[in-house]
């Protein structure tokens, strides 16, 4: 008979499986091997440890990997990884980290760090607003792994949930800022104006104009991120006054930056402006705030060429300063300069409409040195949730979100008025200005709102600020009043202070005068029944890790397990405004300094900066800080940069971003670089050489072995190396970028620790560097981090996304270090196991000196071209078998990159197997003369309920082959909504805002 934890009565009773632990009033002692049933006695269990974490997180256990070796012809994972990882690249140690813990004591232990966080009410603005998130959208969007486990919609028969909210995201922006076309979002504010600029040097007809001209009311951290970017792309940055704007539109001026309301709350029209510089040839950009414009009239009816701004307060938590979702905005004219994912419309095979990534031939990763754009990952996820707070508020809705929060404002200023201070700005939405007579009162005003955890915005030595927001209160107007008191109850009523009907401090011709979202997708679902349903219908279109593996290659979409999650909405975590204090966030700074720490054990670096919020910021910040360095040794004019075809696709373009010249280096044969050539370009350059950018293991899938003379040959020329951390999933435990040879390396979170990528963000990038290195680290003058050898700020926020961290802490934690060797080992199991099973059918296109291949293997499709098979026919062909297709022709045209990760077990490896082998199977039907190929299922693919339910079946094939192609897919199916998407007519036919339900019916 089995009873507790399936010991037998027996066992328990013979074996010393318990301990006793006496209770306090008792004085006898027993004995540890008996168990005592007395009342009042705890009884704990002794040698039987709880389940690993990393038993959850890795998909196979030990039976189903010794089948797996068996299959590869190899008696054991470590006969494996000599035969895979070169042996001189090996670290021999086990990695110095804390012992692993279980998901219980890591949460616990996380909690007591994020208790140190002290959350006070923040009053500081600057682009930065506390809100109330519709716990609707917190459990059923945020929190739940049907949407954050989905990738970035490049299928997009299998995305149309996340492509029509991120189409709403669109929309919304487009329809409250009066413009022609939005993307889908971008990383944060100070990104969006940098990626802004760009937009306008590339678009302005003054091919000689270097100078970028901003308000000294743009948001700080904003012109911090614009003065990195500028240096390194050797441009001018020109800051005046509001009211010398339009005098400072010279001829050298190709574009001008304002913010409305600006950073300290006033609201100024800027038609006459903007008129004046397009009279010049100059371009307008425009930084607002999104529910401001449910009031004031959108800068798209002043002439604005560009809009930006971030959308934060539309139900994200202030999170210490991130995930957001940015948005920029433009005029049709400008539609092929936007940067960033493009959600458009287009319509599928049996003429439905359908949704997918417009225009991708824009993407950095296809343009490499030729893109103007930095952008790779976005912020999806939190994009998604702004739209659905704008669909759940509606129009009506938001305006009276705005309209009460302008209203407290009125009534703080009358406060502020009667207290016998003034008011430094007479308009504004949700910030005033409030000036003092010294500085010492400040300083006892700044003193006093501590206190009472209050954080007000020091703005010079006599003006403070104030911003509110959509949690603020009546109590809240009070208790800020009482610090201009000396901390005492006021002397009037509240009630004194009421507030005359309407919109105040927004100047007449500047409220807005039409409704701010007309789509009806705006005035649907305002009860959270509706919503919900909503939601779920979506959700329902979209195939993510909730459902099957999604084999990307060069993605790792492993497991993100719920005990990571679960502390990104804490409030400790969640609650903090980006500027407050350090002082009030101990728990952070304990959070980041860990994270610090064990990034740089994992990688063998000395340095790490936690500040670039995606993986392709993170080159850019890398190879900044490269600059910057040679820079300080005199070398400033070392800018080429050699990367090899083999290195990540984005690669080329940060390297021109960061004011670098590429130099193509070739591969050879197998895929490795080609060292001769190499050395032969760094000799050649040696006079202006400054960065060679590699991808280790390389994106062919394979460990290269001439890794350390390829650095040395840089280093012997000058350079420094950059390496490029997207295959770091196949070298943690296993070997160091450090040691290898590198200088610098950025690691994507979002991939080998955990963070989800939330159908295309949010991600981090944060980067490691030597010791030599570590003065230049990315640094931020809002906060006054960083000296003058810093690089500057690459991010809005100085810790870039840092409510997302407590993911990969929350791994690292778990796992331990002989966990995270063990995740590398089996990853680099598992693909070689589908490489070896998938070998007779489809051949590998690169393996390593001992026929291994590393984490991921690139198969080859090309052979069937001649059949008229494409390797897109396959893709789509998967969905049909519920799968999510690898990553589709790169980094070699006519290839599928599969890289299954640790987490998948050995029965979805054979699951996605027996699709591929059967998916062959039909190749050969068509290759044989069995079925054309036009009337293949393969080219048909993917097959809706709505097609295979039609009376008029006429294709020469079974509905069932159609649909039910394996046992599995019976058991569990996913239906794709739309049949396959014509990309063709939707770039002929570009609409990137929610059609009509007219539009839809034509």
């Amino acid at each position: 008979m089995y009873g507790l934890f399936g010991f037998t009565v027996n066992e328990v009773l013979s074996n010393r499986c318990f301990t006793t632990i006496p209770h306090p009033s008792f004085s006898e002692t027993r004995s540890s091997d008996t168990i005592t049933t007395t009342n009042h006695i705890e009884i704990v269990l002794k040698n039987i440890p709880a389940t690993p974490f990393s038993e959850r997180h890795l998909g196979s256990n030990e039976q189903e990997i010794s089948a797996m070796l068996k299959t590869l012809d190899v008696s054991s994972l470590d006969q494996l990884i000599d035969s895979t990882v070169p042996d001189f690249l090996r670290y021999k140690k086990a990695l110095s980290l804390p012992g692993a813990l279980s998901e219980t004591a890591a949460l616990k232990e996380l909690r007591e760090i994020a208790r140190r966080n002290r959350i006070f009410k923040s009053y500081l603005g600057m682009g930065y607003s506390d809100c109330h998130v519709p716990a609707v959208i917190l459990r059923n969007i945020l929190e739940n792994p049907g949407w954050y486990t989905q990738y970035t919609p490049y299928q997009a028969e299998i995305a149309q949930g996340r492509l029509e909210a991120l189409l709403n995201f669109q929309t919304m922006v487009c329809e409250m800022t009066d413009m022609d076309m939005a993307n889908a979002s971008l990383l944060d504010e100070g990104t969006a104006a940098v990626e802004a600029m760009s937009l306008c040097h590339s678009a302005c007809k003054k091919k000689a104009a270097d100078v970028f001209l901003v308000s000294d009311k743009v948001h700080p951290q904003s012109v911090d991120v614009l003065r990195t970017r500028i240096e390194a792309k050797g441009w001018k940055l020109r800051i005046t006054s509001n009211d010398q704007i339009e005098a400072g539109l010279s001829e050298d001026v190709f574009a001008f930056l304002a913010q409305y309301p600006d950073t300290s709350g006033a609201i100024q029209d800027w038609t006459s402006v903007i008129n004046s510089a397009h009279d010049k040839g100059i371009l307008a950009i425009i930084a607002t705030d999104l529910l401001a414009l449910t009031l004031m009239k959108p800068p798209g009816q002043m002439g604005a060429d560009v809009v930006l701004g971030n959308s934060q307060r539309f139900g994200t938590p202030l999170g210490y300063g991130g995930p957001h979702a940015a948005f920029i905005a433009v005029k049709d004219s400008f539609k092929r300069n936007l940067p960033g994912r493009l959600v458009g419309v287009a319509k599928d095979s049996s003429g439905k409409p359908a949704y997918r990534l417009a225009l991708q031939t824009r993407e950095q990763h296809i343009r490499r040195e030729k893109a103007t754009s930095n952008i790779c990952t976005a912020q999806a996820l939190l994009a998604i949730t702004a739209s659905m707070y704008a669909v759940y508020h509606g129009p009506d809705g938001l305006k009276r979100i705005a309209a009460r929060i302008n209203e407290l404002t009125q009534i703080l200023c009358k406060g502020i008025e009667k207290l016998g201070f003034q008011l430094r700005n007479m308009t504004y939405f949700d910030t005033i200005v409030v000036q003092v007579d010294s500085p010492e009162s400040l300083e006892k005003l700044m003193s006093v709102a501590e206190e009472n955890r209050i954080n007000l915005r020091k703005l010079d030595s006599v003006s403070l600020g104030i911003a509110l927001d959509e949690t603020t209160t009546m109590q809240n107007i009070r208790e800020i009043l009482e610090v201009f008191h000396d901390g005492l109850p006021l002397p009037f009523s509240m009630n004194d202070l009421e507030s005359p009907s309407g919109v105040q401090g927004i100047p007449d011709p500047l409220l807005r005068t039409e409704p701010c979202l007309k789509h009806s997708v705006f005035k649907q679902y305002h009860t959270e029944t509706e919503l919900l349903r909503y939601i779920y219908r979506l959700q329902s279109r979209d195939l993510s890790l909730a459902f099957s593996m999604i084999p990307l290659g060069s993605c790792t979409m492993k497991l993100n397990a719920t005990s990571e999650l679960i502390p990104m909405t804490w409030p400790e975590f969640g609650g903090a405004h980006p500027f407050a204090p350090a002082s009030q966030l101990e728990g952070y700074r304990i959070l980041f300094q860990n994270l610090e720490e064990w990034l740089a054990e994992i990688t063998g670096f000395h340095g790490v900066s936690l500040q670039p919020n995606s993986g392709a910021q993170g080159e850019y910040a890398g190879l900044l800080v490269i600059r910057r360095y040679l820079q300080s040794k005199g070398e400033g004019h070392r800018k080429v940069c050699l990367i090899p075809t083999s290195a990540h696709g984005t690669n080329p373009a940060s390297a021109v971003l960061a004011g670098l010249k590429v130099v193509p280096v070739p591969c050879d044969e197998e895929g490795n670089i080609d060292v001769a050539a190499l050395k032969a370009k760094a000799e050649e350059h040696s006079d202006d050489l400054a960065a060679l950018m590699v991808t280790y293991p390389s994106t062919h899938g394979v460990f290269e072995e001439s890794i350390q003379e390829v650095c040395e040959i840089i280093h012997q020329n000058g350079g420094q190396v950059y390496m490029d951390g997207a295959n770091l999933n196949a070298q943690v435990g296993l070997c160091r970028p450090g040691e290898i040879g590198a200088d610098v390396c950025h690691l994507n979170l979002h991939k080998t620790f955990c963070i989800p990528h939330g159908g295309g963000g949010p991600g981090m990038g944060p980067i490691a560097v030597a010791r030599h290195l570590t003065p230049f680290l990315p640094g931020h003058a809002t906060l006054g981090l960083g000296d003058k050898s810093s690089v500057g700020a690459v991010a809005a926020a100085p810790f870039g996304s840092p409510s997302i961290l407590p993911i990969s802490w929350m791994y690292i934690r778990m796992m331990g270090s002989d966990g995270l060797k063990s995740a590398t080992e089996l990853a680099i199991l598992n693909a070689n196991y589908i490489a070896n099973l998938l070998q007779p059918y489809y051949p590998v296109l690169y393996r390593g000196k001992n026929g291994r291949v590393a984490h991921e293997c690139i198969i080859d499709l090309r052979g069937f071209k001649q059949y008229g098979i494409e390797v897109e026919d396959v893709a789509k062909r998967l969905i049909d078998y519920g799968f999510h297709a690898p990553t589709i022709s790169w980094p070699q045209p006519g290839t599928m990159m599969i890289e299954p990760t640790e987490s998948e077990s050995k029965e979805e490896l054979d699951r996605f197997c027996e699709a591929m082998i059967s998916i062959h199977g039909e190749i050969m039907d068509v290759a044989e003369g069995r079925v054309p190929a036009e009337g293949s299922p393969l080219k048909l693919a993917p097959h809706t309920a709505e097609v295979i339910a039609t009376d008029n079946w006429d294709r020469p094939y079974s509905r069932e082959k159609a649909v039910f192609p394996t046992e599995w897919t019976r058991v569990s199916k996913f239906w794709p909504h739309v049949g396959r998407v014509d990309n063709v007519y939707g770039d002929r036919n570009l609409v990137c805002t929610c059609p009509s339900i007219e539009e839809l019916a034509d």
